[in-house]
């Protein structure tokens, strides 16, 4: 009974669906940041160096990328709300599932092979986050002409003030 409950609440929080992602992949993924009361989207390219819990509601990939010379490795669940979208942009010769090797390699030693793949896996279809992103759209634009409006009616008021004060020198002049 509980377990079949536990199975139905992690079900209805998983994504409908989610880009096949192996050890040894190339990608990209968009994150959803909150700073303040903004949310932008960061976009962490790498590569895969290992897959957990593939069918599970916490199926987790760990990307890792180098920069400035220094490896940065982060981790994300594939079913989070705040993982906007993962493109393979590289599909990578591997024979292992934890490439955790490549931690202690540096320039063409740290290369993987690549393979064809199919580019459609990309094409995953998430009506819930489209829609997320046309409301957050209008919500923009809807405070962009907020923004605009009240922006345009403090204009106005300097404008009132300014032939208000104009029209005082003018009377004192005479």
């Amino acid at each position: 009974m509980s377990s079949q409950l536990v199975k139905s609440i992690s079900d209805a929080q998983k994504k409908p669906q989610v880009v096949d992602v192996r050890s040894g992949d190339t990608v990209r993924v968009y994150q959803k940041i909150k700073e303040g009361n903004k949310t932008r989207i960061q976009m962490f390219e790498g590569v895969v160096i290992r897959c957990d819990r593939k069918n599970s509601l916490d199926s987790r990939i760990t990307v890792r990328k180098i920069t400035s010379g220094i490896g940065v490795e982060k981790s994300y669940l594939l079913h989070s709300p705040l993982v906007e979208k993962v493109v393979v942009v590289k599909r990578g010769k591997v024979r292992r599932n934890y490439l955790t090797y490549l931690r202690d390699r540096a320039g063409k030693s740290a290369r993987l092979t690549g393979k064809a793949f199919d580019k459609s896996i990309n094409d995953v279809y998430d009506p819930e986050a489209e829609k997320a992103a046309e409301e957050a759209k209008e919500a923009a634009k809807a405070a962009a002409e907020e923004k605009a409006a009240a922006k345009a009616a403090e204009e106005a008021e300097l404008e009132a003030k300014q032939a208000e004060v104009e029209a005082a020198h003018a009377a004192s002049a005479e």
